[in-house]
């Protein structure tokens, strides 16, 4: 290297210089300027690392950010170094290789320019171009992290693959950490090769314009080196390529095919051994220095890698597969069936047929242990009534969609739907947001709030809706709380300073012989009308006492305030990154959060639990689907999850139990699926982060429940994947699909958390639930629900599908909707109701549970004034239909005994009804005016009937049912129309006597 680097190397002529006072200088102050932006630039960067650490420090996960950081310096070093030794010894030597004459010509003429203001820098020049090309290499390699990590510390699954024979384990952490360094060296490669290639021709190793010896010997050498060292590394890449057909998504199934196996394997095989030969051919022409050998056998690669790739494998689909599918994929669709069902933890679930009656016999309904739990409280609708009759003040609120859990009561576990009392800093008048106010004053939130979720109080007794006024009976309410949450001797520590809609940062801690500022109970509290002040003194937070952490975090937050108040003091502290779901992916980067957050009370405090999965794309065979796409529904419409790299997934385990203390901050971690590969590794990865499974406290583990993320995840696979027959499979015959949620037709309807009797007369269970229909079919086809309480290992995660007999048509979700909005006891409620009122109808979740060898619906009725600024949900009614008759109560006791009452009514709404004729042959009534007869008063109720159906479809945006309804009301209101008229007209006497 020290002919590159010689003075001499190149003779140049020197530089010219300006007349006068010589070359001029930068002026101070540009000079002043730039410096201080770097500074500024490099303390921005320093404070925004040196505060992550401060954070993780501050929660005791120091060895976390450590791990994180070293092991991102560790792989930007040795790839970026890797990366700048490619291009710089490939820049390099094609410099010292250069031709030492060069033949006079145009070309050449127009590069000595080029030369002359290239050679005096090229020191410059190669440590330049080498560290810019570092330094995007190593910025690429610190996102591998994960793969580089799960390589290091793989585990084996101890299940292997049908094809290759290998464990799962090296298709998981192995391959793609192989992969991505293949990848890597060829980027390296065809980046050094484009440099040397630009040095040769610079220096005329390569001429262009030449007749003949285009390329010196010395170039040739060069390239042909670099050449055969990328198809040798394609070569790799292929025989790499192979063990990916596993895990190839394709219309069938993901995984291994015919065509895959048959066509696509050989021609991986047969191009791995020509990129062989080629890399051969290149390396021998570093001798022979002729390019007719290597370009063809460059050519022949070429041309095998369409013929082979491309063209042989859709030509076996086509003539061999595709006349035979059926029977050529039978064996592959087994084992994706059989892979699909591991991989998402469905090994042993089971479809049970359930002879489900749709007779009616209320005594023994009624008799049913299911029937007192059964929520009838919407955790999506009865947030505002949550928000007006528990938050005293605006700056208080809850979670738009509320959470069900459960708790003991007098010895019985209740279902309540909770949330968490949160500070609500939107809530303050603009006039009040102020810097103090907001991130000293204003700084949590207190207590929860709880209503039992079957309108049935403490003691178990159910409350008439006239009773209660419609609104939720509360078990936990007020402030400060008051109800069974806050019955224990010591209650429980209110105050939520981490939580999902914390402020974004708050300075707590008074200043020493100071006043306590942060608002703790507002007025009308215990103290007497006058707020309650108090200090936050938990562990976490990251002192800010001192200037230069001070500076630190004005320059992270872009505030001054963190310098220039006096409410930042010598004790006071920092809390940010307060969000459940937040801390917990940062504690874990390696997880995937669930979005629903749980916040209950636990020995004596509140904590928000969480599950954590671990998915991978690269389990073999097993189907590959969108976790954006299956966890949707009508509650979280386009889900997103932060840390994970790739969208589709096919495996997924629930591997932690995750909880935040509310007050303050602590993460804890529990091992949870103790048999999973991957958590073992990040285990490893990361010693003693995640406890072990035995040191979950038992009233902690009364209150984990199955995850909704998951259970959704593995609703959708077992929409087809409940089939294990190929043929059956193949055929398509028997495939699921979750039904549209009644209310917003395009998503799909949210799972239920019910407790449900596995079996009629048994015990109900805590469950997460769900109901199938068959693809594009509205009926209804099999019931669905998991074992939702984790302090049960009896039933938590055993799954239950109830499959109906195909003989008997079952309504669906969509169908049960229809028939509740034109049922003519609901349209009357409504109509008495709406009467001289500005009240709006909403329908709650329509849930639907085996009860009685049937299946029974019930879905809440509310009303909300419309246009009112205090405005919140009044449950009106309670709906139920049980086969085909619907009733209506102010209690789901009285709904039920009402079903079977009213008059059969068309359950789709669409057909005109019947309207018996009178007995005097239609001329009911007085006849000769007057009063409506009694056959046009039956039509114009059947009239109005249509019209309330109309209504029901329009909000839906049913706009045939709308079209279809209005229709047939006008009919009826004509035909009212005609019957009036007809009995008005003058009738002759019966005692006259008509004229000759």
């Amino acid at each position: 290297m020290s002919d590159f680097f010689a003075d001499d190397a190149e003779p140049a002529n020197p530089p010219p210089q300006r007349p006068g006072n010589g070359s001029r200088r930068p002026r101070p102050l540009v000079l002043t300027l730039i410096v201080m932006a770097v500074l500024l630039i490099a303390f921005s960067l320093f404070a925004n690392i040196w505060t992550e650490k401060l954070w993780f420090s501050s929660i005791e996960y120091s060895d976390v950010f450590n791990k994180l950081v070293w092991t991102k310096i560790g792989m930007f070093v040795v790839f970026g170094l890797l990366m700048g030794l490619v291009v710089g010894g490939n820049l390099w030597f094609a410099y010292r290789l250069r031709p030492m004459f060069r033949p006079n010509s145009p070309e050449q003429a127009n590069l000595d320019r080029y030369r002359e203001v290239i050679t005096p820098i090229r020191k410059v020049l190669l440590f330049g171009a080498s560290a810019v090309f570092a330094i995007f290499a190593g910025a690429s390699a610190t996102g591998q992290w994960r793969t580089f990590l799960l390589w290091q510390n793989g585990e084996s699954f101890g299940q292997k693959d049908a094809y290759f024979k290998k464990d799962v384990g090296f298709y998981v952490f192995t391959l793609p950490w192989l992969h991505w360094l293949v990848d890597f060296m060829m980027t390296a490669l065809v980046i050094g090769l484009i440099a040397g290639i630009f040095v040769h021709y610079i220096y005329g190793g390569i001429r262009l314009q030449s007749r003949t010896d285009k390329v010196s010997g010395a170039a040739q050498a060069q390239i042909s080196a670099m050449l055969g060292l990328l198809v040798l590394l394609k070569g790799a890449d292929y025989y790499l390529d192979r063990f990916d057909l596993t895990s190839a998504s394709g219309p069938l199934i993901t995984g291994m095919t015919y065509a895959r196996e048959h066509a696509q394997l050989p021609s991986k095989n047969i191009l791995m051994a020509i990129a062989l030969v080629c890399a051969i051919l290149f390396f021998a022409n570093v001798f022979r220095r002729t390019w007719t050998l290597p370009g063809v056998g460059l050519a022949l690669f070429a041309l095998s890698a369409v013929v082979l790739g491309l063209i042989w494998p859709a030509l076996v689909q086509r003539l061999q597969v595709k006349p035979d599918e059926p029977d050529k994929e039978a064996t592959y669709i087994a084992n994706n069936i059989q892979a699909t069902r591991a991989a998402y933890g469905l090994d042993d679930t089971k479809v049970t047929d359930y002879s489900a009656t749709t007779a009616l016999n209320t005594a023994e309904v009624l008799k049913s242990p299911s029937i007192p739990g059964i929520r009838i409280l919407d955790p999506a609708i009865v947030r505002d009534a949550f928000e007006q009759l528990q938050q005293q003040k605006a700056y208080y609120t809850v979670q738009p969609i509320l959470d069900v859990d459960n708790y003991t009561v007098d010895g019985v576990k209740r279902d309540m739907v909770v949330g968490a009392r949160e500070i609500n800093i939107n809530g303050l008048p603009p006039a009040q947001q102020k810097w103090a106010n907001v991130h000293t004053v204003y700084t949590h939130g207190y207590g929860m709030i709880a209503a039992y979720g079957n309108q049935r109080n403490g003691a178990g007794v159910e409350v008439p809706l006239k009773d209660s006024g419609g609104q939720p009976v509360f078990a936990e309410r007020s402030l400060p709380p008051t109800g069974v949450l806050s019955s224990t001797d010591d209650g429980y520590r209110g105050q939520i300073y981490f939580g999902e809609n914390s402020p974004n940062y708050s300075i707590v801690g008074k200043a020493p012989g100071g006043k306590d500022v942060e608002l703790d109970l507002p007025q009308g509290g215990e103290s007497g009308g006058i707020s309650r002040a108090s200090t936050y003194d938990g562990k976490d937070g990251v002192e800010v006492g001192g200037i230069f952490n001070k500076l630190l975090y004005a320059v992270k937050l872009g505030d001054p305030n963190m310098v220039l108040s006096s409410r930042v003091n010598s004790n006071s502290k920092i809390l940010y990154d307060r969000s459940p779901i937040k801390r917990v992916q940062k504690v874990a980067p390696w997880l995937t959060i669930d979005k629903d957050p749980l916040p209950a009370v636990v020995d004596g405090k509140i904590v928000w639990i969480l599950d954590g999965y671990t998915l991978t794309d690269r389990y073999p065979l097993s189907e590959k689907r969108s976790l954006q796409d299956m966890t949707s529904d009508a509650i979280s419409p386009r889900p997103t999850y932060a840390t994970l790299p790739t969208d589709n997934i096919n495996y997924m385990r629930n591997a932690v139990k995750a909880t935040v203390d509310a007050y303050d901050g602590t993460v804890t971690l529990y091992e949870w699926d103790e048999e999973d590969p991957i958590l073992k590794a990040w285990e490893s990865a990361f010693p003693g982060v995640v406890k072990s499974k035995d040191s979950i406290p038992e009233d902690l583990l009364d209150h984990f429940r199955y995850p909704e993320d998951m259970f959704k995840v593995q609703r959708n696979i077992l929409a087809e994947y409940h089939v294990s027959d190929p043929k059956a499979f193949y055929e398509a015959n028997d495939k699921w699909e979750v039904p549209a949620d009644p209310d917003r037709t395009t998503t799909k309807q949210p799972p239920y958390r019910l407790s449900v009797e596995p079996a009629p007369g048994e015990s109900p269970v805590y469950s997460l639930t769900s109901v199938y229909v068959p693809a594009n079919k509205d009926n209804l086809t099999s019931f669905m629900s998991v074992g939702a309480d984790a302090s049960d290992p009896e039933t938590y995660g055993k799954f239950q599908i109830l499959r109906l007999p195909d003989s008997t048509q079952f309504q669906g979700p969509g169908n049960v909707a229809n028939q509740f909005s034109v049922d003519p006891k609901v349209a009357e409620v409504l109509r008495n109701f709406k009467t001289g009122t500005d009240a709006g109808v909403r329908y709650g979740n329509l849930l639907t549970l085996p009860v009685g060898g049937g299946l029974l619906y019930v879905q809440p009725l509310y009303t909300v004034r419309e246009g009112s600024s205090g405005k919140y949900p009044v449950l009106l009614r309670v709906l139920a239909t049980y086969g085909k008759d619907v009733g209506i109560g102010t209690t789901l006791s009285e709904a039920l005994e009402n079903i079977g009452q009213a008059a059969a009514t068309p359950a789709d709404g669409t057909d005109t009804p019947e309207v018996p004729e009178p007995p005097d042959g239609g001329t009911g009534g007085t006849g000769g005016g007057g009063e409506l007869p009694t056959r046009a008063l039956q039509l114009l109720a059947a009239a109005d009937r249509k019209f309330t159906a109309a209504d029901a479809a329009l909000r839906r945006g049913d706009l045939t049912g709308y079209a279809t309804n209005v229709a047939a009301g006008r009919d009826l209101v004509e035909q009212a129309l005609a019957v009036g008229k007809k009995q008005t007209k003058p009738t002759q006497s019966p005692t006259s006597t008509a004229k000759p």
